[in-house]
């Protein structure tokens, strides 16, 4: 782990350097700049994810119509479900993988940010839109609360997207509530540059999967 926060550090300083060179002198701006370059990076897992996530609920009938067939015998319908995936081609962990990346780089970035050498010539070079990136707010009513709300509402947008059955499906609209929660809470607890990471990395995947989510209808109705 500690390679990791190495390398996040001097990622950090790269892209804090690249800030400054066009006029803007920030980490706010090199953390902005990493969120979309790890984005970026991980766009085909991320693909893979939301293909697989489509094909999935592409096959909620057959699947529905299988349990219903085997509803006496729950190893066998599973076992019928495992064998239409591996039919369709479909890994229903595929959606874990990406977050399963990211969870090393969040830990990473957590650390840094708590540990990072801050240019010494630029005081103002850690406060972004008048947050202090080291700093943790907690819950006290300000304006700081808007970045913990901003991460709850752009997870729930993003998980409402990703999941199109999430206001049907019960575990999956049980995780549509309770996850925007639980981020907004972690975003109130943790430095706030790290809040920021989150909140674009929100932003960004919601752009993306707008246009996953297009270019998978495009597709399917080619096929047809």
């Amino acid at each position: 782990m500690n390679i990791i926060v190495e390398w996040m550090t001097y990622l950090l300083n790269i892209l804090y350097n690249l800030s400054a060179s066009i006029g803007l002198p920030n980490y706010g701006v090199a953390i902005i700049l990493l969120t979309i370059l790890i984005k970026t990076l991980i766009f085909p897992l991320t693909y893979k994810q939301m293909a697989s996530m489509r094909k999935t609920v592409d096959l909620q009938p057959k699947i529905k119509a299988l349990q219903e067939k085997h509803k006496n015998d729950k190893e066998k319908a599973n076992a019928a479900v495992m064998e239409l995936y591996k039919e369709h081609k479909v890994n229903p962990l595929g959606g874990c993988l990406p977050i399963v990346v990211q969870l090393p780089i969040f830990w990473a970035l957590y650390s840094t940010l708590r540990n990072f050498p801050y240019d010494p010539s630029n005081a103002a070079a850690h406060w972004f839109l008048g947050f202090d990136l080291v700093k943790i707010y907690g819950f006290t009513l300000s304006y700081h609360l808007i970045l913990p709300l901003f991460a709850g509402a752009t997870t729930y947008l993003q998980t409402k997207i990703t999941s199109p059955n999430a206001s049907t499906d019960p575990t999956q609209k049980t995780m549509l509530y309770i996850m925007p929660v639980f981020f907004a809470y972690i975003s109130a607890t943790v430095p706030a540059g790290l809040a920021l990471y989150w909140a674009t990395m929100n932003v960004v995947s919601i752009f993306q999967q707008l246009f996953i989510n297009r270019r998978l209808s495009n597709q399917t109705k080619k096929a047809i």
